[in-house]
């Protein structure tokens, strides 16, 4: 869970950082001035669009340090909570052709409902039977 007095030092910290005021960042990750306002005020918690319009402007910041603290800002070369470091590639295996038959009726009666392709810009793609 986010703690909202530490989300908005952090955003402080993001805003001293670039130099900005908060209309400056407000206009520079397009939302609106009041959304900077009520964060900074602990008001209101960040909401996914949010976070992740600052992690795509402000290529320093780490999305894990930006949500909870951990990692570091200015982003450095040798962080060891890089998103790209924490998540393993997915390995892909082909079933034998005999792996395949040896399957029980039940698993080759199921039938797929959904698929989802999250992509690494934080979009994702649902398809729905």
């Amino acid at each position: 869970m986010i703690n909202n007095s530490e989300f908005a030092d952090r955003l402080t910290s993001i805003m001293r950082f670039y130099q900005l005021s908060a209309s400056a960042f407000a206009d520079k990750i397009q939302v609106p001035r009041s959304s900077i306002s009520h964060l900074l005020s602990g008001r209101n918690k960040p909401s996914l669009d949010f976070v992740l319009k600052v992690v795509k402007e402000f290529n320093e910041v780490e999305l894990y340090w930006l949500l909870n603290g951990k990692g570091t800002f200015p982003k450095s070369e040798t962080s060891s909570t890089a998103p790209e470091q924490m998540i393993q590639k997915p390995e892909i295996i082909s079933p034998t052709v005999s792996e395949v038959s040896e399957l029980d009726k039940n698993t080759l009666s199921k039938r797929i409902e959904r698929i989802v392709i999250f992509y690494d810009d934080g979009t994702f793609k649902e398809y729905i039977k």
